[in-house]
């Protein structure tokens, strides 16, 4: 039986990785995180490397589709992304032959993915991404600039409006997930959302064990 999966979207820098390892204490739930720090091609990628941009959405494509395989996901789980950013981010940093390989490429391995049951859309201004991520300082994300991030954020506004299973969107500059009161009213939510596919037939089931 495939797993039920709550996916976090957002740009970089909004808080998606923070607020998927509350939920996955809170609801509980199995936590997925990207896999950035094993991605090889990352750092040059994101420094203007050409060679390796397409190597570098290839990693996150296969990494992916490993973590979310529907064989293999059972019982509840809570990632930190969502598997549509894998296109957006390719459409932003790959052209031509190399953005019509990636795309041959998802066509096939998108069809093993859990698709989400439910998806959290977290959006901020770009000053306060900019802010957050100079704060916790990755050095490969120093090149990201203000108007890369206004590309991923209207990006990630089309995404949503395509979903066809419940979409949770919470301004970040207006909602404070850290403030564990704010929390709680989107877990509330999400339980409501999540009850509703209880009601549809869908069966929501805590995983075994919960694992980061």
């Amino acid at each position: 039986m495939s797993g039920v999966l709550v996916s976090i979207m957002g740009p970089v820098g909004v808080g998606k990785t923070t607020l998927a390892r509350h939920l996955a204490a809170e609801l509980p739930a199995r936590l997925i995180e990207e896999d950035y720090q094993g991605n090889p091609f990352l750092e040059e990628a994101y420094a203007g490397v050409p060679d390796a941009r397409l190597p570098a959405q290839a990693y996150f494509l296969l990494s992916r589709v490993k973590q979310l395989d529907r064989r293999g996901l059972d019982g509840l789980a809570v990632s930190d992304y969502a598997f549509c950013q894998d296109a957006i981010f390719a459409a932003c940093n790959l052209t031509g032959q190399d953005l019509r390989a990636y795309r041959r490429l998802a066509r096939v391995a998108g069809k093993y993915v859990q698709p989400p049951s439910v998806m959290i859309h977290l959006d901020a201004a770009e000053p306060t991404l900019l802010e957050r991520m100079a704060a916790r300082g990755r050095s490969f994300e120093r090149n990201i600039t203000a108007e890369f991030l206004s590309r991923l954020r209207q990006a990630y506004r089309r995404a949503a409006a395509q979903v066809r299973r419940p979409v949770l969107a919470v301004d970040c500059e207006q909602v404070n997930l850290m403030d564990p009161l704010r929390r709680a009213e989107l877990l509330a939510r999400l339980h409501k959302a999540l009850g509703q596919m209880q009601m549809r037939g869908h069966v929501v089931r805590r995983p075994a064990a919960v694992r980061p």
